[in-house]
Order: structure tokens, then C-alpha cells, then sequence
């Protein structure tokens, strides 16, 4: 018997947890704000040794948001009411396996990112990601032996880098449009950079 009413209520407790998650006061659940219709995205800044990947994600997170139609894009931070900032801050490129030679031929691509929305109007960030990651492993396709049949994995780093600013795009976007989600509310004012 004893058993019985500890399940039962350990079940109460699992069932009001749960249905507190769903509280419109809980900020995992709240929307973007209602003003903020339009938003700029600011040039990326990349902090890595990787030339130019920055302007290929911001072009990529542009067209998301675009896509996405549920936000106007502007071209100026005047005109915005929400700033998307985005900072590459590492870029891993990691053997992880290798042939009879010891010549690595399939790759951990590992991207870190900074993100963060800020509400221009009420100057605060909404949210921020500080260690944001997109991961693609891939076969490099320069190894591949010629006359050998593909293993359906094989690619080069550029193409494998493009599938990370696609995945990593969609989530910004998703959490741009969401607002606060699952990423570290911030409520303090904004510190100038």
C-alpha cells in the first residue's frame, strides 16, 4: 500500500511539474515580443582563422528569415526593432578517422556561435546563445580512392560547412520568431560592446 501511494504521488508530482512548464509566466514559453516586427541582422564578426565564412552564415541566416516571412528584414538598425548578432567564435575541423596511411579522410566539422536578439526599443536582450554548435561529420571527398564505389558521405569541407550554416540558421531563425525558447533569458540592460 505504501508503494502504491508513493507512485501516486510521485505521479502528482510529475503531472504538476508538467503542467506548470505550460504557465504563460514560464519564459520558456514566451513569444517574441508583440512590437518587434522588423529586425536587422547584423554583419556577422568571425573570430576564427577562417576567412570569410561570416558573410556565406549571414547570407544564410538573411534567407532564413526571408523564407521564414513571419519578420521584415531591414536594412538599417534605425529602422529595426529587433538586432540579431551573431559571433563565429570557434571553427573545429577534427580528423576522426584515417586510412592505412595514417591521411585522415573523414572530418568532425565543429562551429561555435555566439547569438543574441536584443529589443532595440526597450534596450535589453531578449535572449542569447553563447555556445551555439552546428556539427556535420563527413567523408572528405578528395580521399575517396578512384574507381571505389561512394559511401553516400563523401563531400568537400565547403559543402559540409553549408549544411552547418543551414542547420544553424534554421534554429537562429526558429528562436528569432519564438523569442525567448530555450536559449538564456537575459533581463538586464544591454552593456555596450
Amino acid at each position: 500500500m505504501k508503494k502504491i501511494v508513493a507512485y501516486l504521488l510521485a505521479f502528482a508530482l510529475f503531472m504538476a511539474n508538467l503542467t506548470s512548464c505550460a504557465s504563460p509566466y514560464d519564459p520558456a514559453v514566451q513569444l517574441l515580443p508583440e512590437h518587434i516586427k522588423k529586425v536587422y541582422v547584423k554583419p556577422f564578426e568571425n573570430n576564427t582563422n577562417q576567412f570569410g565564412i561570416e558573410s556565406k552564415f549571414t547570407n544564410e541566416v538573411i534567407d532564413e528569415i526571408i523564407a521564414d516571412g513571419r519578420l521584415s528584414l531591414v536594412n538599417k538598425e534605425d529602422d529595426a526593432d529587433g538586432v540579431l548578432t551573431v559571433t563565429i567564435k570557434r571553427y573545429i575541423l577534427q580528423p576522426i578517422t584515417y586510412d592505412i596511411n595514417n591521411v585522415a579522410e573523414q572530418y568532425k566539422m565543429w562551429i561555435i556561435a555566439s547569438v543574441s536578439l536584443v529589443d532595440k526599443d526597450n534596450d535589453v536582450t531578449l535572449w542569447t546563445e553563447p555556445n551555439m554548435e552546428g556539427i556535420q561529420i563527413y567523408r572528405d571527398i578528395n580521399r575517396r580512392p578512384s574507381g571505389e564505389d561512394s559511401m553516400g558521405d563523401e563531400m568537400s569541407e565547403e559543402e559540409a560547412r553549408k549544411i552547418v550554416w543551414t542547420k544553424m540558421s534554421r534554429n537562429i531563425v526558429r528562436r528569432v520568431v519564438k523569442g525567448f525558447g530555450s536559449a538564456t533569458s537575459v533581463s538586464e540592460k544591454k552593456v555596450p560592446v
